[in-house]
């Protein structure tokens, strides 16, 4: 069964998004960034190349050459494809994605806006009202 790891009151997102990328790569999970927005997909594209000032975390985009993709361990993407191995699905719609139950994990992250913390409780009452193990996390703490 998929576990849930719930990250409440991220100030940034997609800043949260890519330390939660970089603690994946160091433990070699490969991880699907999903957000349906391309703005959001290229805001985090960007972001995952210049938010460490010594490193950055090897990415593309799905659409990009099948073997690339293979051999990246951080792929972003407007879908969820079913025909792909990954171990982390990381969910930056305000919706849950759909088949996040073929993943081990999902990471979803909450803000702080009132939009993101409306949409967060949605999908963390879904995933509770389905049994899903949730593991909660809260970034103010």
């Amino acid at each position: 069964m998929t576990q849930i790891y719930f990250y409440s009151g991220s100030n940034d997102k997609l800043l949260t998004a890519c330390r939660l990328c970089a603690k994946a790569v160091q433990q070699n999970l490969k991880v699907l960034i999903y957000a349906p927005d391309a703005a959001v997909l290229e805001q985090l594209d960007q972001l995952l190349w210049t938010f460490s000032p010594v490193s950055f975390i090897p990415h593309c985009d799905i659409r990009e050459d099948n073997e690339l993709v293979s051999a990246t361990p951080v792929i972003l993407s407007n879908r969820i494809p079913t025909d792909k191995q990954f171990d982390v699905l990381l969910n930056l719609h305000l919706q849950q994605p759909p088949d996040f139950d073929q993943f081990s994990r999902l990471i979803e992250i909450a803000d702080t806006s009132v939009k993101g913390k409306q949409a967060a409780r949605t999908r963390y009452r879904f995933y509770k009202d389905a049994h899903y193990p949730i593991h909660h996390f809260n970034l103010n703490d």
